[in-house]
């Protein structure tokens, strides 16, 4: 049996069964990815599913766009027991049957219930994701912690620091004023140490992931004026969740590309906090999003000038530095565009960078799915962490 590129199936299957896990070597503490013929880190002799204990999971929310995605990554995902999944509209109804996509996958009889918190808890889910609108996600969240669960929100609801900031981008007044201190902002790269022991994590905004993991290093070694900050963004359709909306009909999208949310999109608050952070000191950047007609995707491109007497090739450094042994960033390198069409459905962010010698600006170029790694992979690298299993763990798709 040949199995994907740089990884190997498990031991043989028994006759009308299917091998599903995959043997992965993740990096040890200080060594660097070594690279082969396909640039492919070393992948040998490690069981991704060995002493993993299954986590009963519940996914709040289950039948969205993010929803889904949720669903087909934790179906499969080795550490865990899908014990919940809750839906409104749908309940009652098997998953399959809402997905037909997942039919014959393992768990797929589960039915879709109500967003009860206490009905999620007597299933004995130890975690729950919550994939639900900004507001919503706020009550559920404080129950369900209340309840001893661990809580990923995938929502804004405790992604800024400030409820004041939170009100002034999301227009009403911050639902758990009092979570805030204790929710950690879920980059997997950047927070693992603090992702490990949170009750409450906050998966980053789709938008923020692409513009802020390229900047990030920048700033850190103070290699670019962050004044000078420009991101313009293009997004898939999915983006904008899966709702009745004129605006976002097939006829309105198709053959078209258009800006939107000019000139304070919401994730600017959470852009601008992280990369603050980074800095040492406020930062405020131009964002432009824009719509464009595909699924899901995000190519970013993200410029600002270099600081006076700092080389280009420090840009190149800073990141290799910053992400060398982060599995799923990819560093493209030097001239290289990122590309939507090699990281939709995977987990994976694409990075790549250039200078302009005439305008002393870098060129950040990055590309990502908006419902994986942009939402439901990310999510999931943080329940990774959280439960001390393998990092790609429920990721290994190319």
């Amino acid at each position: 049996m040949v199995g994907l590129a740089g990884f190997e199936p498990t031991t043989p299957c028994p006759p009308g069964k299917c091998a599903t896990r995959l043997r992965y070597s993740p990096l040890k503490n200080g060594e660097k990815k070594e690279q082969g013929k396909c640039g492919l880190a070393s992948t040998e002799n490690h069981d991704i599913s060995k002493g993993m204990n299954r986590i009963k999971t519940a996914i709040v929310g289950a039948s969205g766009y993010t929803g889904m995605e949720l669903l087909r990554m934790l179906l499969i995902h080795p550490g865990v027991e899908l014990v919940a999944a809750t839906s409104r509209q749908e309940a009652g109804k098997c998953l399959s049957s809402v997905f037909p996509r997942f039919k014959n996958a393992p768990g797929t009889e589960l039915p879709f219930i109500a967003p009860d918190p206490d009905a999620i808890a007597a299933t004995g889910a130890k975690v729950a994701f919550l994939a639900l609108p900004h507001g919503v996600a706020a009550e559920i969240a404080r129950a369900l912690l209340d309840r001893g669960l661990r809580v990923i929100d995938l929502s804004a609801d405790f992604r800024l620091r400030d409820a004041a900031v939170y009100e002034e981008f999301y227009n009403h007044p911050h639902p758990a004023p009092d979570l805030l201190g204790e929710a950690v902002y879920g980059f997997p790269e950047v927070r693992a140490g603090e992702i490990q022991t949170a009750r409450l994590v906050a998966a980053p905004g789709c938008y923020p992931t692409s513009i802020s993991l390229p900047l990030l290093p920048l700033l850190r070694e103070n290699l670019i004026d962050p004044e000078t900050i420009v991101a313009n963004s293009m997004s898939g359709v999915s983006g904008a969740g899966k709702k009745a909306d004129t605006t976002f009909l097939f006829c309105e999208c198709n053959e078209s590309a258009r800006a939107y949310g000019v000139p304070k999109h919401r994730h600017l608050s959470e852009i601008e906090q992280e990369l603050s952070l980074a800095a040492g000191e406020k930062v405020t950047i131009s964002f432009l999003p824009h719509l464009i007609p595909v699924n899901s995707g995000i190519a970013t491109t993200t410029t600002a000038k270099l600081r006076v007497g700092v080389s280009p090739e420090a840009i190149g450094a800073a990141l290799e530095s910053a992400y060398s042994e982060s599995y799923f960033v990819r560093l493209l390198g030097r001239g290289v565009c990122a590309d939507t069409k090699n990281v939709t459905r995977t987990n994976f962010i694409d990075i790549g960078w250039e200078h302009d010698p005439r305008t002393g600006r870098v060129i950040l170029m990055s590309a990502e799915d908006n419902l994986v790694k942009g939402a439901g992979g990310q999510a999931v690298q943080c329940f990774n962490l959280m439960f001390g299993l393998d990092p790609i763990a429920g990721l290994q798709n190319f």
